[in-house]
C-alpha cells in the first residue's frame, strides 16, 4: 500500500491555507489563494502533486459538502421578499451569459464534425450563468448597503440565479448520452424533482422531530450529512443527474430550520474548509495544466473573461431596469453579480467528467473565476458610489411593483 496520498493532503493542506491567508489580506476570497497553490504544487508549477483517484473522489466529497452548505444557506425568506423582481433579474441574468459562453466557444472551438459541438459550447455558457455572491455580501456590508434595495435585489437573485443554474446543468448532463430520447431526459428530470418535494417533506418533518428530541445534539449534523450523500448519489445513480444537484435540494430541504439548519452548517463547514474544500479547489488548480498553453487559448481565455464581466452586467442590469430600477442602480445590481467565485468551478468540474470541457480550457475558466472574484469588488465600490439616495432601505419588491423608474 503506497501512502503517498498523506503526502498530497499534507502539502494541498499547508499550501492552500499560506496562499488563501494570503488573498485574504489583500480582501479576497480564499479560493482564489486555493486555486494560485493547485497550480504551482501541479503539474503546472513544481509538480509536487498531480491528479490521482484519491484526489479526485476527495475532491468530490468536497464539492458535496460545498453544494450543500450552498443549500443551507439558502434564504428562501429573503427570496420571497425579493420575489418577481429578483425572478426576472436571474432568469435575464442567465439566459445573456449562457448565450454569451456558446457565441464564445462557437468562435474559438466550433467543429461541426463533433456531435458534442452544441452541448460542449453549452456547457461553457452554464460556466458563465453561475454566480458566487460571497464576495459582493461583504463589499455590501462593508459599505453598509446589504439591506438596501439593490443589496436585497442581488441576494434575492443569487439564490433563483443558483436554481436556475442547477435545472440548466441537470438538462445538460442528462444529454451526453447520445443514445437517450430527450422524453426520457425530461421525464427523468421531472421524476427527481417529484422525488425531491415528497422525500425533502418527509425528511423535513423528521428533522423537526430529531430537533425536538436531541436539540444541537452531533447525531443531527450526521444524520444530515447522510442525507446529503444520499440524495447525491440517489440523483446520480437512479436519475441520471449530477450528484451536486442531490446535495444542494438536501440542502434546501433543511434551510428552513433555523436552529438546526445553524448547528448542522456550523459542523459540515468544519469538515468542508479543514479538508475536503482546500482538496477540491485544489484539485482544479492542479488539472490546470499550463505548460500547453497556446497562443489561441490565451486569447479565448481573455475573451471569455470579458464576455463573463459584461455578460452579467447587462443581464441582470437589464433585468433590474425592466423591474423599475433606476439605471444607476440597475448597473450595480449587474456589477454585484459578476462574481463566479467556487460556483463556476463546480460546473467546470461536472462538465469535464462529463466530457464537455476539453481539460486545456480549465486555464481559460479559472481567469474568468480569479478576475471575476477581483474586479467585482472595485467595480461595485464605484457603481455604488452612484447609487440614489433614497433607496437605501427600500425592498426589491418595491421597486418591482414600480411602473417606471420616474417614481423613485
Amino acid at each position: 500500500m503506497s501512502y503517498d496520498f498523506l503526502l498530497t493532503i499534507a502539502i494541498i493542506m499547508l499550501f492552500t491555507k499560506i496562499f488563501g491567508l494570503t488573498s485574504e489580506r489583500v480582501h479576497m476570497p480564499q479560493v482564489v489563494g486555493a486555486l494560485v497553490a493547485g497550480v504551482l504544487v501541479g503539474p503546472s508549477g513544481f509538480h509536487w502533486v498531480g491528479e490521482t483517484d484519491f484526489l479526485v473522489k476527495a475532491a468530490e466529497i468536497g464539492v458535496i459538502i460545498l453544494m450543500f452548505n450552498a443549500g443551507l444557506d439558502t434564504d428562501l425568506k429573503e427570496l420571497k421578499k425579493t420575489g418577481f423582481a429578483s425572478f426576472v433579474i436571474a432568469v435575464i441574468g442567465v439566459v445573456v451569459p449562457l448565450l454569451g459562453g456558446i457565441g464564445c466557444y462557437l468562435a474559438f472551438e466550433n467543429r461541426p464534425a463533433d456531435p458534442m459541438n452544441m452541448l460542449k459550447a453549452a456547457f461553457i455558457g452554464v460556466v458563465l450563468t453561475a454566480t458566487s455572491v460571497s464576495i459582493t455580501v461583504e463589499t455590501l456590508r462593508e459599505m453598509g448597503k446589504l439591506k438596501s434595495k439593490v443589496g436585497t435585489a442581488i441576494l434575492g437573485a443569487a439564490v433563483i440565479d443558483d436554481i436556475l443554474g442547477i435545472v440548466v446543468l441537470t438538462v445538460l448532463t442528462a444529454f451526453t448520452d447520445p443514445t437517450v430520447q430527450p422524453f426520457w431526459v425530461f421525464a427523468r428530470i421531472v421524476g427527481f424533482f417529484v422525488f425531491v418535494l415528497v422525500v425533502g417533506y418527509v425528511m423535513y418533518k423528521a428533522f423537526v422531530k430529531m430537533d425536538q428530541m436531541w436539540h444541537k445534539h452531533r447525531r443531527i449534523a450526521i444524520y444530515a450529512l447522510v442525507f446529503a450523500f444520499l440524495m447525491s448519489y440517489i440523483a446520480e445513480r437512479l436519475f441520471g443527474i449530477a450528484d451536486i444537484t442531490g446535495a444542494y435540494f438536501a440542502g434546501i430541504v433543511l434551510c428552513n430550520l433555523s436552529s438546526t439548519r445553524d448547528y448542522v452548517a456550523s459542523k459540515t463547514n468544519v469538515l468542508g474548509y479543514m479538508l475536503f474544500s482546500p482538496l477540491f479547489f485544489a484539485s482544479i488548480g492542479i488539472k490546470t495544466n499550463l505548460e500547453g498553453l497556446s497562443g489561441t487559448l490565451v486569447l479565448f481565455a481573455v475573451v471569455l473573461t470579458i464576455v463573463a464581466i459584461l455578460t452579467k452586467i447587462i443581464g441582470c442590469g437589464l433585468g433590474a431596469r425592466l423591474m423599475g430600477f433606476p439605471t444607476y442602480d440597475a448597473i450595480s445590481i449587474g456589477l454585484g453579480m459578476v462574481s463566479r467565485g467556487e460556483v463556476a468551478l463546480i460546473v467546470a468540474q461536472k462538465g469535464e467528467q462529463a466530457g464537455l470541457i476539453d481539460p486545456a480550457m480549465f486555464p481559460a475558466i479559472v481567469l474568468v473565476v480569479i478576475v471575476t472574484t477581483l474586479v467585482t469588488p472595485i467595480l461595485l465600490k464605484f457603481g455604488m458610489k452612484r447609487e440614489t439616495p433614497a433607496n437605501t432601505e427600500f425592498s426589491a419588491l418595491e421597486a418591482a411593483q414600480m411602473p417606471n423608474a420616474s417614481r423613485h
